[in-house]
């Protein structure tokens, strides 16, 4: 790769460009099943009330053998080459069972959100045209409801239960399932069976089908934050590449192959979590903890002080959260196994990172991808810890460029914001089905180089560093002819000792003359009044950027992955807004 500036930057022994392995995603799990089969590779239970920690292990070599079966049994059931299959549960075995059985038996994965409700998987399945879905039980009514409306042929059926050990299986099924009655009936719905009965009734060995890099591996669909959720095609060469390029730049950390243990903590139906938790693991022999729901922090806390884990990828919010927390304040549990973190999905306020290092002793640093990226493009070197404020540079391979945002067509210089652009081999192949999306966002440059034009507003440095400023979408048009960028005023407000979350957006909505309006979640026991805050704000940020309306809440609305949704937070007030207008009757 031709030299680039940012690479003085990059960790001692890190390569600039890297040789990637044609191999299809799932073949990697038969090789490290093979150089590993008794090693552990995954860990997964919880807490059993009045026992404390009970989990599960699964090695290597059963889980490939895993999914073998499930590749072969779908296989059984009539699935085709590049045929969609949705994935429609939390962090659990079955999810990862089911990717790479999926994989394996040539299909195209289709992660969705556990948190969706009816309307919105009816959406996905539908956009997909997914002929076969794996749902956990709880979820099951809601496939139930919609399932006459989508081209589904058949369902699985799996129980968060199936792989706790025995003690958390009989609790659970005595406490969770007896009182909360989620217990499910299928006996009656057609072509409909549990997961355990569909591996124990599937041949031990699937039909091998050829697979290039170019095959679509996964329809990532896009959280929705800026508008309608769109299908990411996700190739085999993509996801794998984004792994290789990962795993790199780990390394400059000092990360060893097969000596780590992960925190797979973040939502796998999540493209970061995919490629940074489940794949890098599998692809390189790490033990993975797989937690069902991150916002159990105590969970969190008990695995990591249990099975002392080196790798946490994460968010702002989860680090956040575990900085916060009383008992480690109190220091009831021991985090110094974390040796390296990379942090994504939304900006990394100083405070949370700089908490965190020195709770862990370990790095966590920024960096930034999409859905269409696989999803890392840009981090900070982990040896170094890059520098603050920052998603540091392009990862191996990978370029970045600003362009104006009126055109999109002129590469602007050194600290100018602009949209930022991006060209690797993690870049996607298109939305599913959506040429003209595709066409807007993959343009192709007069060298025939395809860029992805991300909507974020970002700066280069001088020496190669990227500032992520903000969304497009998202940026405060103050009077003046003045953009606010709302990072800048929650930077601010994250800085205020008593101030646990913020956001930011800018009111009237759809108004080219916005004053900014602040939501702030306060820590326990905190007490700030609003001119406190505004004031704070005037001492550290220019005339223009200070808030004028300060809203407190309970707490702010986020995604699966925990990144706050300044776009909820604005279609609410926009809605507030016309409900005060009709009551003045105008």
């Amino acid at each position: 790769m031709k030299e680039q500036i940012w690479h003085q930057h990059y960790d001692p022994g890190v390569k600039t460009s890297l040789d990637y392995p044609s191999y299809p995603i799932a073949s990697f799990l038969e090789k490290t099943a093979q150089k590993y089969p008794d090693k552990t590779a995954i860990i997964f239970g919880g807490l059993a009330p009045g026992v404390g920690e009970q989990h599960e292990v699964i090695t290597f070599s059963t889980f490939n053998k895993l999914v073998d079966r499930f590749a072969a049994g779908l296989q059984q059931l009539g699935l085709q080459k590049e045929d969609r299959v949705a994935l429609y549960m939390p962090n659990c075995p079955q999810f990862a069972i089911a990717y790479y059985g999926t994989l394996r038996a040539g299909g195209i994965v289709v992660p969705c959100n556990p948190l969706y409700v009816a309307r919105e998987i009816e959406h996905q399945l539908k956009d997909s045209d997914a002929k076969f879905a794996i749902v956990l039980s709880m979820l099951y009514d809601n496939i139930k409801e919609i399932r006459d409306y989508t081209s589904l042929q058949h369902v699985i059926v799996t129980n968060i239960k199936e792989y706790f050990p025995g003690l958390l299986k009989l609790l659970f099924t005595l406490t969770k399932e007896r009182k909360d009655g989620h217990r499910v009936n299928i006996a009656n719905d057609a072509n409909t069976i549990w997961f355990q009965d569909f591996l124990k009734n599937a041949p031990e060995t699937p039909t091998p089908v050829s697979i290039v890099p170019d095959d679509t591996a996964v329809l990532m669909y896009t959280g929705g934050t800026t508008g309608v959720p769109k299908g990411a095609q996700l190739t085999h060469g993509n996801v794998v590449a984004n792994a290789f390029q990962s795993l790199e730049w780990l390394r400059g950390g000092g990360s060893a192959d097969g000596q780590e243990v992960m925190v797979t903590a973040l939502p796998l139906t999540h493209s970061y979590s995919m490629t940074v938790s489940m794949n890098l693991s599998v692809f390189n022999g790490y033990p993975q903890i797989i937690i069902p729901n991150p916002r159990d922090i105590k969970h969190v806390l008990t695995s990591i002080n249990t099975h002392r884990p080196t790798l946490f990828p994460g968010v702002p919010n989860l680090y956040n959260a575990l900085n916060n927390h009383a008992d480690v304040k109190a220091g009831k549990y021991d985090l110094h196994s974390i040796n390296l973190c990379l942090c994504g999905a939304a900006p990394l306020p100083l405070e949370v990172q700089e908490e965190f290092q020195r709770i862990t002793g370990g790095k966590l640093v920024e960096g930034y991808g999409l859905s269409e990226t696989s999803p890392v493009s840009l981090a900070n070197p982990l040896n170094s810890g890059g520098r603050n404020g920052t998603i540091g540079m392009p990862l191996p391979d990978t370029e970045a460029k600003i362009v104006d945002m009126e055109t999109g067509t002129k590469t602007l210089g050194p600290n100018t914001p602009g949209e930022l652009c991006i060209h690797g081999p993690q870049v996607m192949k298109g939305y599913w089905n959506m040429p003209t999306e595709t066409g807007n966002t993959l343009r192709v440059d007069a060298d025939g180089k395809i860029w992805l034009h991300t909507g974020d507003v970002a700066e280069m440095s001088e020496d190669g560093y990227f500032r992520l400023v903000d969304r497009q979408k998202e940026i405060i048009l103050a009077s003046g002819g003045y953009n606010v960028y709302p990072r800048d005023i929650e930077e601010r407000l994250y800085e205020h000792p008593q101030v646990m979350e913020a956001a930011a957006i800018g009111v009237p909505i759809n108004s080219s003359n916005q004053r900014a309006k602040i939501f702030v979640v306060l820590k326990d026991g905190a007490d700030v009044s609003e001119d406190e805050l505004i004031d704070w704000c005037r001492e550290g940020l220019a005339k223009y950027k200070i808030p004028k309306y300060v809203e407190f809440r309970e707490e702010l609305p986020k995604s699966m992955v925990g990144k706050v949704l300044r776009r909820q937070l604005m279609e609410e007030q926009e809605k507030t807004e016309s409900e005060e207008k009709e009551a003045n009757g105008s």
